[in-house]
């Protein structure tokens, strides 16, 4: 990363600092390749834990067939993302593609959209197919969490007269704080490192669009330019163990306070 090594030429020179300048200069899109990093990262994680919450909470009452549903919900999480990339880039085809057809099918012509080539659909798009894919491992963890969490205290809490939401935020919240910290570790490294999806389902485009640093240092490296690649992942590896440590320090202070 500190080169300018690439397959064009037999020297390797060191040129220091200047490939992570040209990283973060302007001149070129990589600014917005992070930016697209951590927005996917943020909007995943966000959307896959509360979400796998929501089920994990509803999927821990006495309900029927509720190992079913639970293994219904997980079963995506066990696929290869290669595969869910290319089920659902078929899905998502404009022209043939399942998602439209049916609505056209349910007279719903009108809500098509090119789902993986429309600047304004496509982000949506991956974020929709990343959480389909995670919601259910993220609940796994919560329901662990919420099996560890001992009935006295919602008996005391309802006997002191605290309603649903109370309890979740007094009770459930806390001593899921655990849980919560594991899954978001999981899912910010996760969306920091993000590859397969995004890499199957648009190849960064449409243009450059859905670009992100692991596509794009993959493309770099697949044309020689070897040093820079090489420094797009080293910024990666910053930014992921800057974040990592932060949520790991924050979240495991609260903990001990709890």
């Amino acid at each position: 990363s500190f080169t300018d090594w690439s397959a064009y030429s037999k020297e390797l020179n060191f040129v220091g600092f200047q490939n992570f300048i040209d990283v973060f200069s302007g001149d070129q899109d990589y600014l917005q390749y992070i930016l697209n990093t951590l927005l996917f990262t943020m909007v995943t994680t966000a959307a896959k834990t509360g979400l796998g919450l929501l089920f994990a909470l509803a999927l821990s009452r006495n309900i029927k067939a509720k190992n079913f549903h639970r293994g219904v919900m997980y079963m995506p999480s066990v696929l290869s993302i290669l595969i869910i990339g290319l089920v659902f880039k078929s899905i998502l085809n404009y022209n043939n593609g399942l998602l439209n057809t049916l609505l056209d099918a349910f007279h719903l012509g009108i809500f098509k959209q090119k789902w993986l080539s429309d600047l304004a659909v496509v982000w949506k798009s991956i974020y929709g197919v990343d959480a389909w894919r995670g919601i259910g491992y993220v609940m796994t963890i919560f329901l662990a969490g919420l099996n560890t969490i001992p009935k006295s205290y919602y008996e005391a809490a309802e006997i002191d007269g605290a309603n649903f939401w109370q309890r979740l935020r007094y009770v459930t919240l806390p001593m899921l704080s655990g849980a919560i910290m594991i899954n978001l570790v999981f899912g910010i490294t996760y969306g920091l490192k993000v590859f397969d999806i995004v890499y199957v389902l648009t190849n960064g485009g449409p243009g450059h669009a859905t670009e992100v640093l692991t596509t794009y240092a993959f493309q770099l490296y697949s044309r020689g330019q070897y040093g820079m690649s090489s420094a797009l992942n080293t910024v990666l590896l910053v930014i992921t163990a800057i974040i990592g440590v932060f949520i790991v320090k924050t979240l495991g202070k609260q903990e001990v306070q709890q």
